[in-house]
């Protein structure tokens, strides 16, 4: 009744509708189809795996460095005292400290990776919800026989 009083039919309410919703999916896809649609390609356990076994990687290349680092900065007091106890404490010592680092790392790496993957399955979620209700509109057009051009 609203629609007849502005003088619109039913055709016009449906293209505006239509119009809008296909705009909201636009912006939608370019504001989060960067970060959303390459996630959702992967299985969480497939995407969260990659993630920590790039982390565990990169955090052994770089403690690697920093002990070449380290070793090539002290090298002659290291020399300078080569008693065996002392060594064995120190190698213990970086082993743990190596672990624990690691250990703390991997988990945080976990953390943020499952929440972004939680986030972009949320998003797609809501993309698919969008996409049908698309459809539906078409459908709906369809079966009241506008074909959305005037004779």
């Amino acid at each position: 009744m609203f629609c007849t009083l502005l003088g619109l039919d039913g055709e016009t309410v449906l293209n505006e509708d239509r119009l809008k919703l296909m705009t909201s999916i636009g912006m939608f896809e370019k504001k989060e189809g960067k970060k959303i649609f390459p996630i959702c390609r992967f299985f969480r356990s497939d995407y969260i795996g990659k993630h920590i076994l790039r982390a565990f990687l990169g955090f052994s290349f770089c403690w690697l460095l920093g002990t070449a680092l380290v070793i090539l900065y002290k090298a002659e007091d290291i020399l300078s005292s080569l008693n065996f106890n002392e060594i064995e404490g120190f190698g213990k010592m970086y082993v743990g400290s190596y672990l624990a680092g690691l250990t703390v790392y991997l988990l945080i790496t976990y953390w943020v990776y499952w929440k972004r993957y939680e986030y972009a399955s949320r998003g797609m979620k809501v993309y698919v919800a969008k996409l049908k209700r698309l459809e539906k509109r078409y459908e709906m057009q369809g079966k009241t026989g506008q074909g959305g051009r005037k004779a």
